[in-house]
Order: C-alpha cells, then structure tokens, then sequence
C-alpha cells in the first residue's frame, strides 16, 4: 500500500470525515454543521484537505490538490453561512449545496486513490483512467445531483414553514 505516516493520519480522519457525513445524510438529509457529527465532518475534512496538501503519489502540485483547496474554500464558506447567516433562508440552500458539493469532490480522488490501492495485490482498478473508477463516480455524480433536488426541496419546504 506505500502509505506514509502523513498519507495514514490523513486517510483515518479522511475515513471519519465520510463516515461523518454519511451519518448526517441518513439522519437529517444533509451535513448538519450544528450537530457533533457535522462538526466532525467540518474539521475532519479541513484536515484531511490541507493534509492532502503535502502527498503525491505522483509528484508535484496535481488536480487533486485543486480539489482539496476547492473543498477547503467550500467548508468554511458553509461554516460562515450557518453560523453568520442564521435567519438567512437563503444562506441554507448555498450552505446545504456547498457541504454535499464538498463531500462529492472529496469523494473523486478517494475513489482514484481506494480503487488503485485495494485489494492489495489485485487493486479494483490499473490507473485512474479504468472505467470501474469512471462509472463509480458517474453514479456518485447522480446520487449528489439527485440529493442536492431532495435538500433544495425540504429546504423550500422548511423556508415555508417559517413564513407562516
């Protein structure tokens, strides 16, 4: 597997982060940055993005570092949102869309990276140019596209309900 120690620290809270924010999608329909896990999910993908920063199978600076800076600039701009913007209706749907857009983008290069990695001696796929990796991200692609309508739509409802 070749991990360094910087490439271990940042996979386990990489893991945490995701496991995080799948646990507020399955429980409150988006990353819920007031609750203990969207905090989690918050710092652990800070971490993990700035972590990314220093490793490169590859070397040098590579798209998923622009990813990581992009994910960075997303998270605290939700960050502000929530926390600056509380009454805002408007301020939820940039909030909700910024963290689950986040989430999708982290999930490109852990995918690239899981894929090309494990199982050890027979990796899922050669290079991230195999179409496993490919098709697996066109259907995280439709999950977030299709998850982004439901949050816009519960959101729409809640912003209704609070004019009333």
């Amino acid at each position: 597997m070749g991990l360094s120690s910087l490439g271990i620290f940042h996979t386990i809270i990489g893991i945490a982060a995701i496991a995080a924010a799948l646990a507020d999608f399955i429980k409150y329909g988006k990353i819920n940055l007031n609750m203990a896990s969207g905090k989690i999910y918050f710092y652990g993908t800070i971490i993990t993005s700035l972590t990314s920063l220093g490793i490169s199978k590859h070397g040098g600076f590579n798209p998923g570092h622009i990813f990581s800076i992009l994910i960075v600039i997303m998270v605290l701009g939700a960050c502000v949102l929530n926390s600056k913007r509380k009454t805002s209706a408007r301020a939820r749907y940039f909030e909700n869309f910024w963290l689950s857009f986040s989430f999708f983008l982290s999930l490109v290069p852990t995918v690239n990276e899981t894929f090309t990695r494990i199982p050890l001696r027979h990796p899922l796929a050669k290079d991230i140019t195999d179409p496993v990796i490919g098709n697996t991200l066109l259907i995280l692609l439709l999950f977030f596209i299709a998850g982004s309508v439901y949050q816009f739509k519960k959101q729409k409802l809640i912003n209704k309900r609070a004019d009333i």
